[in-house]
């Protein structure tokens, strides 16, 4: 039962995402603001998908340390859900897409449109530097800049790999950045089509405030979500 429930939540979320993709896509002529919130609501109908078609409820704890303006968001990352589920609640989310995004047509175009960061991973020096650079744009605008600290995805449980680019972003940017924990990948797992029931949580947590020296920030950060993660891996 399992197995054709998720067969038929991957193909509704394929027809979904395709209706809202290319059948709203004259929206892309409009102010960014629309296409904010059209992907709002294309993340919502997914997770009203997971709940209806799989049993799988989506929870956001912590929402008294959700950021409302500029700020950093650092969630932990299992899956793509981890990505676009942020829409749905986030007021203005930002996040930073590799370069090989920009060859998916549609997608690119919404991405582009919602003046999401692109960065190409093969520049290093020269792509960290227009990280910050589009980040302090973004952050003039209020926007909440999502940054997996992990750079990929990572299955529950597995031993974390923090990359610097955060690190480096908290150094030039004097703006909090708000760690989420979460246990998403147990229902939905990094490869594969199955969708195990059960209750997938996005944990905010306590915000961590500009000024700390590199390693301190980096311990901390670490410490806070890979904590907080493992303790949402039996539900």
């Amino acid at each position: 039962m399992i197995a054709i429930r998720s067969v038929i939540f991957v193909a509704l979320f394929y027809v979904w995402s395709i209706i809202v993709a290319v059948g709203l896509s004259p929206f892309l002529l409009g102010p960014r603001s629309w296409a904010m919130e059209l992907m709002r609501v294309w993340a919502r109908g997914i997770i009203w998908l997971l709940r209806v078609v799989c049993d799988i409820k989506v929870e956001v704890r912590g929402k008294e340390h959700m950021p409302k303006g500029a700020a950093l968001v650092a969630p932990k990352h299992h899956c793509m859900l981890d990505v676009f589920a942020q829409f749905a609640w986030l007021p203005d989310a930002c996040f930073v897409m590799k370069k090989e995004l920009t060859w998916i047509p549609f997608f690119s175009w919404w991405g582009m449109r919602a003046k999401m960061i692109v960065v190409d991973r093969a520049g290093h020096a020269t792509a960290l530097r227009k990280l910050i650079r589009d980040s302090k744009e973004r952050f003039a605008d209020n926007r909440q800049l999502l940054i997996f600290p992990e750079g990929t995805r990572s299955a529950p449980g597995a031993p974390a790999d923090y990359k610097p680019g955060i690190a480096a972003l908290y150094r030039e940017i004097d703006v909090p950045v708000h760690p989420v924990a979460t246990n998403a990948g147990v229902h939905w797992p990094k490869h594969g089509f199955m969708r195990k029931p059960g209750t997938i949580v996005f944990e905010y947590l306590e915000p961590i405030a500009p000024g700390l020296k590199r390693a301190e920030f980096m311990r901390l950060l670490q410490d806070r979500i890979e904590t907080a993660s493992n303790k949402l891996l039996t539900l």
